[in-house]
């Protein structure tokens, strides 16, 4: 099964020194599998704030090994969706995280992410989380 990879999980691997090993390991033997896919806004996020040209350079490169899942229409309408359906049992969450939370459940992926938020979310969304 393909895992996408929250922004969280990305930058704790990508830091000159992961703070937490486990967490890398977990994340090459997912990529050594072909396991891992991508989509652009996280992407961003991951490259957004990197000042310094040559270490953006690096991770944009290191990250184009990914290709993105196009997104369309009816992943942020399934995203709306799940923000609402959230809000309405009271559970706050980010634009950014129920897209990731949509485009898991319309293309069957599993989450890989440290944010426990998340955890929340899937009280009440049909997602699933490494």
């Amino acid at each position: 099964m393909k895992v996408l990879i929250d922004t969280c999980v990305w930058s704790n691997v990508l830091r000159h020194k992961s703070s937490d090993p486990a967490i890398a390991e977990k994340v090459i033997k997912l990529i050594k599998n072909g396991s891992v896919v991508m989509i652009g806004p996280i992407r961003q996020e991951l490259l957004s704030g990197i000042s310094d040209a040559a270490q953006f350079s690096n991770v944009k490169d290191k990250l184009a090994a990914f290709e993105d899942i196009p997104l369309e229409s009816d992943h942020f309408i399934k995203a709306a969706e799940f923000s609402n359906t959230c809000r309405k049992k009271g559970v706050q969450g980010s634009t950014i995280d129920f897209l990731i939370c949509a485009v898991s459940a319309i293309e069957n992926l599993i989450v890989f992410t440290t944010d426990k938020d998340f955890v929340n979310y899937k009280k009440y969304l049909p997602i699933k989380l490494l």
